[in-house]
Order: structure tokens, then sequence, then C-alpha cells
């Protein structure tokens, strides 16, 4: 049977350590080794949560970290492997050389919807993973902190830092198809108080899928970035970063399916053309700034300037209505050149104080955003394309032909305010709210969104909470233009979202952390048209009255169940509707499973080798929002081994995954004309030389 080897990342080191046990009698601390890895599974705090140092038994939200170790493990090469981890996140549509993913059943949006270290992050293409330390998850509606965004919560990207200590990686990986990936991971400190981390990656991938001409799908990916980080003094710490990704891939929109959700055709084929492209360039320069006035209170500061464009030659193949595999459809071709620039800034004071036997743990701060957006396209003729026929030529057009360059633009700001009060060691609440403006062109708007939490904490390693929390979207416009309508003129405001959620987090010992969540989000505000049948003037009448509502179930487990082996597990049971709309009501929304759930494993044989198991469950799904069409469920089973041993100075680690080893057919996320087709059993072999 054809096997085709998955993509893999970075072992992990190997290292024997556990928790320490202390003897009372003696007066001394005994550590007791077991083992051959720290608990590298499990996280305790996460930044992006509260922007503060809380732990996670401290905050009132559903957050999950995925660590660097599970990234390496699973040989990642996209942040839709990383994010698989979690049952809260669906995947979507990879048509054009991107990931698209729902947070509890909400799509997240490319602008808003991911942020890098705390700064929103243009997002239309694929991330660069090799440059992060971990991901986190922060999950239900997150506009407090970081203004305009959609209630299903935002994934947070933390890139690797400078390190004191030196680190020397070199990593190879491989599979039979003529894939590979080399990567530098290097790190270490310059001269005194001024240290580096510096990653490379070369990145050339052949797809199981092909062209009709024959031809595979080939991505050419290239990766370079560098922090330092400088202590001017014990109080003053700067950083400095800068990295480039260039990303060159065969274009392809993915499959179409029938009316009962099967793939039209053989799965394995593209409709694109072979000459369709996508070609990438994206650049992040920026600065963090750390000043600690004290043990108690922090300055930070962040500025983060991306450029991001992108040409891509299309030819757009249009899925005729109930196609049949022969019949012909429409290409529409064009050449394209897009450019994003995300310019954003924080500024954060973070403290600590007692008032009145009562601590606090404060955050006041503001952020801001500027964005510009513009567009060179020119079109080609339409090409009628009968499969079997010979593959037309790539049509004479480009967009540097094209003198009307489309623009678009706008700023915001938020300020905001955060306390997280302690009254004993049973008890804490936290509040806040932001106020945030944005400046866009027949599209001004403001909002005001508030937070509030409680925790108690029934013994000292477990916390239940509830919230509260809401997330704004701005309207597309200020008023509502349509002079048929009977509410032309009518103010929009932006479209919100409030959730309310109760959940429990238990540390189980200090390796092992278990959490549930029950929540109930609803989004309102989005434009509902009903039509007038006996109004002499106007067609329609048109309010800001649609309400979507997800409601759910989390279950989540992280950490060390023995000294050997070690899990990352979730589940999710969703209830997704659009309770009012003006086409989809009583719908549930698209790639929103009912059941959903994830588990990654490692078992420690010995202190050199180690063994992986995971499985990753979605369950029936539908592809479109009338929901006519539905993909069925599917649990797609992967395993994986590594070996480490020392030669001289030098330590290797070698990593064999299979993904998919049972060979299962499936559909990922994307709709009717869009599908993602799952890969076949997959399998990939990696080296790391450690220095």
């Amino acid at each position: 049977m054809k096997l085709s080897y998955l993509s893999v990342g970075i072992s992990l080191a190997i290292l024997s350590l556990a928790p320490p046990v202390y003897a009372d009698d003696a007066g001394i601390e005994v550590i007791e080794v077991k083992g051959s890895y720290f608990n590298d599974y499990k996280v305790d705090s996460a930044s992006g949560a509260m922007r503060t140092n809380a732990s996670l038994l401290e905050t009132a939200q559903a957050v999950t970290v995925i660590p660097e170790t599970i990234i390496d493990e699973q040989l990642a090469t996209t942040l839709g492997e990383v994010l698989s981890n979690v049952a809260s996140l669906s995947p979507g549509s990879k048509q054009r050389n991107r990931e698209v993913f729902s947070s509890r059943g909400f799509t997240l949006s490319s602008s808003n919807g991911y942020l890098r270290d705390g700064h929103q992050h243009w997002s239309h293409y694929q991330q660069p993973i090799e440059t992060l330390s971990h991901v986190e998850v922060l999950r239900g509606p997150s506009s407090m902190l970081y203004g305009q965004s959609a209630p299903g919560g935002l994934i947070n990207m933390v890139t690797k830092k400078p390190t004191d200590n030196t680190l020397f990686d070199i990593s190879a990986d491989v599979d039979q198809h003529g894939s590979s990936r080399f990567m530098l991971d290097a790190g270490g400190e310059i001269v005194e108080d001024l240290s580096y981390r510096g990653v490379l990656v070369k990145q050339d991938v052949i797809y199981e899928r092909e062209y009709q001409n024959g031809e595979q799908r080939e991505r050419d990916r290239f990766l370079g970035s560098m922090s330092v980080d400088y202590n001017f003094t014990e109080n003053l710490l700067v950083n400095v970063y800068y990295d480039q990704t260039n990303d060159k891939a065969g274009l392809d929109t993915g499959a179409w399916l029938d009316a009962n959700g099967d793939v039209i055709g053989d799965d394995k084929t593209i409709r694109d053309f072979s000459w369709a492209f996508t070609d990438i360039t994206v650049a992040n320069v920026g600065t963090r700034v750390n000043y600690f006035f004290n043990p108690q209170w922090e300055l930070k500061l962040g500025y983060n300037e991306q450029t991001f464009e992108r040409q891509r030659f299309e030819s757009s193949p249009k899925m005729p209505k109930n196609y049949q595999e022969g019949d012909s459809y429409t290409s529409k071709p064009y050449d394209r050149f897009d450019d994003w620039q995300f310019k954003t800034f924080y500024i954060d004071l973070v403290g600590e104080f007692s008032f009145a036997s009562v601590d606090h743990q404060v955050l006041i701060g503001a952020n801001s955003l500027d964005y510009y957006y513009g567009q060179l396209k020119t079109n080609a003729d339409p090409i009628d394309y009968t499969p079997g026929q010979a593959e037309p030529l790539r049509p004479d057009v480009s967009y540097k032909t094209d003198d009307s360059l489309y623009t678009s633009e706008y700023d915001y700001y938020g300020v905001y305010f955060q306390d997280l009060i302690t009254f004993n060691d049973q008890w804490q609440a936290v509040f806040g709210g932001r106020f945030d403006k944005q400046n866009k062109k027949g599209a001004d708007s403001d909002s005001f969104v508030p937070k509030l939490g409680v925790l108690y904490h029934p013994i000292d390693d477990a916390t239940v909470y509830i919230n509260y929390s809401e997330s704004f979207e701005p309207a597309s416009s200020e008023t509502l233009n349509d002079e048929t309508d009977k509410n032309h003129g009518m103010a929009l405001d932006a479209v919100t979202s409030s959730q309310i959620e109760l959940g429990a987090k238990w540390q189980v010992s200090e390796r092992l952390l278990v959490e549930t969540a029950l929540f109930d989000i609803e989004k309102t505000g989005a434009l509902i048209t009903e039509t007038l049948e006996n109004d002499p003037v106007y067609d329609t009448i048109t309010t800001q009255a649609g309400v979507q509502r997800h409601k759910g179930l989390e279950l989540s487990a992280q950490g060390a169940i023995t000294d050997r082996l070690f899990v990352m597990a979730s589940a999710m049971y969703l209830d997704a509707v659009y309770e009012r709309d003006n086409k989809y009501q009583g719908n549930t929304p698209v790639d929103a499973p009912e059941w959903s759930a994830s588990i990654w494993s490692r078992y420690e044989l010995t202190e050199a080798l180690a063994l992986n198991a995971g499985v990753f469950y979605q369950g029936e799904r539908y592809a479109d929002s009338d929901n006519t069409v539905t993909k069925d469920a599917y649990a797609r089973v992967d395993l994986g081994a590594s070996y480490q041993m020392d030669i001289g100075n030098k330590t290797l680690d070698f990593r064999f995954n299979v993904e998919n080893v049972l060979d299962t057919d499936y559909l990922a996320g994307g709709g009717i004309n869009n599908v993602t087709v799952g890969d076949g059993r997959t399998a990939r072999f990696e080296v790391k030389a450690s220095f």
C-alpha cells in the first residue's frame, strides 16, 4: 500500500528530573529522579490571557497552551497541525495556501483572530511555526484586552526568545515524495548582557494532490528570523527582532462535493491549472521594552510593523451547479497583487499592591493598529475547460498593467483597565473594561466592552470560576445605504457578542492539570432584511436583529499521568445555531461539529526511547450554510517514535512519525467548492544534532 511521509519537526531533548520531595524532619530538600524527561507537557501560565503574571488557576477563562515539546514531537510544519490538539478548534478551508479555523464554532478572521506576542497579526498565510516557543488558545470573547475580534476567541503565537545559554540545533526531515525541510536554531550570549536567537528554515514540499496535466503541486519556503536582547541595566531590557518569510506554492482551491457530501471525481485531482500560483513575502520588524520600577511594578512597550506582499496568479475555476465529473467548467484567470501593512503598538503598566488587607494585581494599558491595504488586479478572458483536454496556456496578463490602485485604510486605538483582586486564599475577582475607537472613512465607530469574573479556590490547587465577557466587530459602514429600504440611513452599530462561562480547573498534582468549561455565547447585531409586501414606497426593512448562539461543554487534561506517560487531551460538545438570521435561521454554521476530540501522548520506554500516539476526531459537519451537504465524521490515528544518543559532545535525536496510520479517507475543513481532502497514510523521518 502506498506510503506518503508526513512533515516532521524537532525532537525534544531528553533529561531526567522529577518534582522535588521535601524532607521536613531533616530541613533539607531531596530531589528524586524518575523518568527521562521534564514534565514538558504541562504549562502553568499564558501571557496573552491576562497580560499579567497571573497563573492559569487565577485566570477566569478557558485557556490552552500548546508547548514547543508537542509541536516538535508531532513534527508539525503548519499552524493547523498544532491547533489540532485543541478540540475547541475546528479546521476550515486550506485553499490558496492558507489556513482557516473556527473556535467554539465561530470563524477566526485573518485580520483580528490571531496575535503574535500580544500584537494583532495579519494571518492570511501559513504561519512560520518554527519561530514559536508555544501557542496559546484563548477561548471566548477577548475584546477587552485586544479590541475588535470574533466571540470564539484568539490564537496567540508566542515566539522564541534569546537565550543566555548556548544553543545550536541543526535538523533535517524528509519524505519519500522528495519533500524536505532543513532548520537551524541557534542562540546564546554574544557579549555580556547581549544575547540572541536566530532561526533559518528552507522547506520544499511536494503534495499528494496533482494537477490535471499530471504535474504535482509544489511549495518552496524560506524563513529567517533574528531576535536580540540587551540588558541596559538591571531594570531595563530591550529586545529588537526581524523575521521574513518567502513562500511560493502552486494553487489548490480545494475539491468539489456533490449533494451527498462525496468528492466529485478523483479526490487527488486539483481543479486549478498547473500555472496558478501564490507568491508571498511577509516581514516583521519590531521592538519590546520591559522596565522594572521595582519587583512589584513593570512597564511594557511593544511595536511591530508587518508588511505582507502577495502575488496571486489565479486560474479561478468555478464549480457549475449540479456539476458531474466530465462536464465542462469555466475558469476566470487573473493576476493580482496585494499589499497589506499592519503597524501595532501597545503600552502596559502592570503592578501589585495591597489595600485594606486586599491584594490587587492591576493592568492599565492601551494598544493601537494602523491598517493599510492596496490591490492591483488584471483579469484575463474566461476559459471553458473540459477534463481530459490539454491544459490551456497561461494567459499573458500582469497586475502591473492595472493603473487603478484600490486602497483601504483605517486605524483604531483602545484603552483598557483590569484588576485581579485577591480577598483571601479562597476568593478572587477580576473586572475590567475597554474603550475602543475606530477611524475609518464611512465607518467610524466606538465601543465599550466589560469583563467580570469570580474565582473560588476550594483547595490550593483547584479553581471554580464564572465569567462574563464581551467582544465586538465594527460595522462595515456608519449607516445603512439602500434607498429602497425603509431604514435607509439607519446608524449601524458594531456586531456584539457576550458570553457566560462556568468552569473548573484542578491541578491534580504538580504535573497534571484538568479543566472543564460550560459556555453560552450569543452574537447579536447582524443585519436582518425582510421584504415588505404592501408598502407603496419601500421594498424591504433592515434591522440589526440577527442572533447566533453557541452553547457547549469542554473537557481537557494536560501533563504527566505517571513518571513515563504524558498526555494532552481535550473534547468538546457544541450546539451552534443561527437563532435569527435573514437566510440561515435555524441552521448550523459550516464546519461546526457537534462533537470533537483529540489526544496526543508520549510513553517513555527508556531514557533514550519514547513512543507517541494520537487520535484526532471531528464529528459530522455541514459543508454549506444551507445545511444540505454533510461531511462524515472521522478519526485520524497518528503514531511516532523517537530515539536519542550521544556522540562525543553532540546529541543526536531521531524521530519517525506516521500520520493517519489506518489510511482513513476523510474530508477536513471547507465547503462544497473548496473542501480539503485529508492526506492518506503519511510518514516522515527527522534527525537533529544538538551541539
